[in-house]
């Protein structure tokens, strides 16, 4: 597809994923039954849905994906890498990054991707509602998600009044996915806090939304799945990864 840059976040250091971290990149470890690294069902899904086009966004040992995808080739992709730098830090800083480094262009249209994210989403949907609302910024969607842990409804004094165990939410959450428009470069810049950090949906997001640009939620109904965790990664469904994503190794 011209003009679409599939761009993906896998530089951060997976605290919540320790040990495990401490010998491997957070996006390379071991899903599904075939057992291969998370980044690889990511760069299928989106070879599958044709964004070719690709440049991870790398800090933490990075060498681990460069030697294992190196430009691509075998994948049928493209890929180029940047490095992240302490001047722009956070989600957001890795982008601002990648587009002050010339990987984009302004008249781009940016996939980006969380780095610790499976799903089945069909990435070409989310991209045509984005162009069809004409938006500067779609984040995809999900509903019915479950909290990991309980949640109690206190008193004034500390008195538990109800605890409710493992909810859903009744809103959608962010699934670690959103199309971006290059022309907000300046808006992403404008979003930093005097802290040097910024965060995609903490910071950018509602500064879009605050400067009235056009912002739409793409609500899907897919599988996914946030293994950004080590409780997370243990409670993977190995099987039903092989089920749901054997298509992308035919």
């Amino acid at each position: 597809m011209k003009n679409l840059k599939g761009l993906v976040l896998c530089g951060g250091p997976g605290t919540r994923l320790r040990p495990i971290t401490y010998y491997f990149q957070k996006a390379l470890i071991p899903i599904g039954v075939r057992q291969k690294p998370l980044l690889e069902y990511i760069v299928r899904l989106l070879k599958f849905h044709g964004v070719v086009d690709l440049a991870f966004l790398v800090e933490y040992k990075a060498e681990q994906i460069v030697n294992y995808f190196d430009d691509g080739a075998r994948f049928g992709v493209n890929i180029s890498y940047v490095r992240d730098i302490p001047k722009y830090k956070g989600t957001a800083g890795s982008i601002l990054n990648a587009l002050k480094k010339g990987v984009a262009d302004t008249d781009d249209t940016l996939l980006i991707y969380y780095g610790d994210i499976v799903t089945t989403m069909d990435l070409i949907e989310l991209i045509n509602y984005h162009k069809s609302h004409e938006a500067v910024a779609t984040v995809a969607l999900a509903s019915g998600f479950t909290v990991r842990v309980g949640l109690a409804d206190l008193s004034n004094d500390g008195k538990i009044l109800g605890f409710v165990e493992k909810p859903k939410l009744d809103k959608p959450v962010s699934m670690g996915i959103l199309v971006l428009e290059g022309s907000t470069l300046n808006d992403i810049e404008a979003s930093f806090p005097k802290r040097g950090g910024s965060d995609l949906m903490k910071d950018v997001i509602p500064h879009l939304l605050k400067t009235e640009k056009p912002v739409y939620g793409y609500l899907s109904n897919a599988f996914w799945y946030d293994i950004g965790s080590v409780e997370a990664y243990e409670k993977l469904d190995h099987n039903y990864i092989e089920k749901s994503l054997a298509y992308l190794f035919k």
